[in-house]
């Protein structure tokens, strides 16, 4: 009976290490550094990846919160599988619409891969380039079909420095919300 007794409150302790865990609350500040970037905080706001230098000089990165709420999506820490697919990098201090000026980037964050199964990271981004006057979804297709096209037409949005004038497709400009800002 003693036994039977110690294995049950060795298994209820183990279920309760485990219940922990699987609720553990994501909180930024205690986040380590290469977890920080495209976590959401169990408050729904957005983990930034952050730069000081410390008191002998040195660069240090921090994770901290930001002020951007996602609300459908809160305590994730997002895959490195997702990470992979779509392209991104969790050492980028920030976060910048820039990302789509880099040839593979469009590929990577269109691809099913990524647009399937990272929902996060996909917001994130869809936010970034509605911010930029470009609807992701139509950019997707264009990269589809035309991706060189697609770049061009990203481009001349006003989302990257001006250069030559170009007519933009009104399929890519959108209704957008208003930029997100990180």
């Amino acid at each position: 009976m003693v036994s039977s007794m110690k294995l049950s409150f060795t298994l209820i302790f183990a279920c309760s290490l485990f219940l922990q865990t699987t609720l553990a609350e994501v909180i930024c500040e205690t986040l380590p550094t290469n977890l920080c970037s495209f976590a959401i905080a169990s408050s729904g706001k957005r983990c930034v990846l952050e730069n000081y230098q410390n008191d002998d000089g040195k660069l240090k990165y921090t994770c901290k919160t930001s002020e951007v709420v996602v609300s459908t999506m809160v305590g994730r820490i997002e895959t490195d599988q997702c990470v992979s697919a779509c392209g991104v990098d969790r050492s980028f201090v920030g976060i910048s619409s820039d990302a789509f000026l880099a040839p593979q980037f469009a590929a990577s964050i269109c691809s099913p891969a990524c647009h399937r199964n990272c929902p996060n990271i996909v917001d994130l981004y869809f936010n970034l380039a509605a911010g930029e006057g470009v609807y992701l979804p139509a950019l997707c297709e264009k990269q589809k079909s035309r991706p060189h096209r697609a770049m061009m037409e990203l481009l001349s949005s006003g989302g990257a420095a001006p250069g030559p004038v170009a007519e933009i497709s009104s399929d890519l400009v959108a209704d957008a919300p208003a930029p997100v800002l990180f």
